[in-house]
C-alpha cells in the first residue's frame, strides 16, 4: 500500500514573517530588468506590426509560404517590407 505525506504533516521551515519579507524583496524589479523588458516589448510590437503587414499583403490568407517567410524573417531579423 502506497501512502503519500500531506503538506500539513510537516512543520514549516520558516515563519510567515520571513516568507512575507522574502516575497516583498522578490517583487521589486531592478532598473536593468525594467529596461530589458521595455526593449523586449518594443521589439515584440515591431515584429507584430511587420507580421501583420506581411499578412495583409498576402490578402489576409496565411499560407505555408507566408508562414515560412514570417519564420525566416523572425529568425534572421530581416523584416524589410520591400521583399
Amino acid at each position: 500500500m502506497a501512502n503519500a505525506a500531506h503538506h500539513r504533516d510537516f512543520a514549516p521551515c520558516f515563519s510567515d514573517e520571513a516568507l512575507t519579507r522574502s516575497n516583498a524583496v522578490a517583487s521589486k524589479v531592478g532598473v536593468l530588468r525594467r529596461i530589458f523588458d521595455a526593449i523586449f516589448e518594443s521589439r515584440q510590437k515591431q515584429v507584430d506590426r511587420d507580421a501583420t503587414r506581411l499578412l495583409a499583403r498576402s490578402g489576409g490568407r496565411l499560407t505555408d509560404d507566408i508562414e515560412r517567410q514570417m519564420t525566416q524573417r523572425l529568425l534572421t531579423g530581416n523584416w524589410n517590407t520591400r521583399q
